[in-house]
């Protein structure tokens, strides 16, 4: 839900009643991911997706639904021979939807909209729902903020939202989006309880260092992606906004310095492209031995044989050089800056979600890494 904060914290504000349907729980290939949201409102007006345009249709009947009466619902979209032209998944997934209706009526709103304003505003959050439990606690959530406040509630016994808000906290703080279960009170034992737990973080930050042509192109690539971008170089008169209008922030520093002074964790990515021993190795010396997510080195075979040789005569371990992305990009047999530009951000795309980067045709490879599997079921409503 988090993923459509914006548009539909301004429904919120506005006093619409909303329907939401979340994507809770998915099996094989399901297109869309738990937390993807479809949002209708009394006026029938609708944002989002659920599965990419399969399902979206009976979803959308369901929100309606869910205005009218004001229930929660959890509705299980399946394959099976007889439902492949009907409405399921024709690619063979398992999707559960959970259907919440935040009317002005609605317990939940309050959550609901402190939520959507937090993401709205690029603050961390996480929201936690119960998406399978005792019968009437179906769709109840708690808002979790950083230092471990908490507000709305599960319905059940007090520690339950203690512990709730404990393991949700964790999944805030490694920015992850997913399912839990805890006991009914709060233990790990008797009768669980699913949550799903969305998390709201600032994006993920990439930093570019090298002012170059290429740069530019992988500015966009980056933005299209999601991340906060960087571009650094220590030659003022390349590195101006004029030359990269996309850039969240332009810096003029000596790239590791630059690097030693900034907050990176393990979302960031790295990318190296000023193509300069006395800019790179110095810059990939520290850049190698700091916790993020991806680093990378444009240059030939040859510049990345000498850049190695060069960082192992500083002390950088056969360890560390193995984190190394160099030269950087997948193999597309890309030419220009925007070609480059994809060819790296492909590479970080299969490094982030365990791909393999061979072509998919003729393949036996998942095309959804990360996904988790689930019985197949008719279509129909889960107990």
């Amino acid at each position: 839900m988090l993923d459509i904060a914006e548009e539909l914290h301004r429904w919120v504000e506005q006093g619409r009643d909303v329907a939401v349907a979340t994507v809770v729980a998915v099996g094989g290939s399901a297109p869309r991911r738990p937390g993807a949201a479809l949002a209708v409102d009394s006026a029938g007006t609708a944002i989002g997706s659920v599965s990419g345009g399969c399902v979206e249709g009976a979803v959308y009947d369901l929100c309606q639904q869910a205005l009218k009466d004001g229930e929660t619902v959890l509705e299980r979209f399946g394959y099976s021979d007889e439902d492949a032209f009907a409405v399921g998944l024709s690619c063979g997934g398992v999707i559960d939807i959970l259907v919440t209706p935040i009317r002005a009526d609605s317990a939940v709103r309050p959550v609901f909209a402190a939520a959507l304003a937090a993401a709205a505003r690029g603050e961390a959050a996480a929201l936690a729902r119960i998406t399978a439990g005792p019968a009437g606690l179906l769709g109840r959530a708690l808002l979790v903020r950083p230092g471990g406040s908490y507000e709305g509630g599960l319905g059940g016994h007090p520690e339950l939202d203690r512990t709730a808000a404990g393991e949700a906290r964790a999944m805030l703080d490694g920015g992850r989006t997913g399912t839990l279960e805890i006991g009914e009170r709060g233990a790990r034992c008797g009768q669980p309880l699913t949550l799903l737990v969305e998390s709201s973080v600032p994006p993920p930050r990439m930093i570019v260092f090298g002012a170059i042509d290429f740069a530019s192109a992988l500015v966009r690539a980056g933005k299209f992606l999601g991340y906060h971008v960087t571009v650094c170089d220590a030659r003022p008169v390349f590195t101006t906004a004029a030359r990269f209008p996309d850039a969240d922030e332009i810096v003029v520093a000596w790239p590791h310095r630059y690097l030693e002074s900034t907050e990176v964790d393990g979302r960031t990515v790295l990318c190296v492209l000023t193509h300069d021993a006395k800019f790179d190795v110095p810059l990939l010396e520290r850049a190698l031995r700091l916790p993020v997510a991806f680093v990378g080195a444009m240059g030939s075979r040859r510049t990345h044989e000498d850049r190695a040789e060069r960082l192992r005569e500083i002390g950088v371990t056969e360890l560390e050089l193995a984190r190394l992305h160099s030269p950087i990009g997948l193999d597309l047999g890309a030419r220009t800056p925007e070609e480059t530009a994809l060819s790296i951000a492909a590479e970080i795309v299969a490094v982030r979600r365990g791909g393999s980067g061979v072509s998919l045709t003729g393949a036996h490879t998942p095309i959804h890494h990360d996904s988790r599997s689930a019985p197949a079921g008719r279509i129909g409503s889960v107990a």
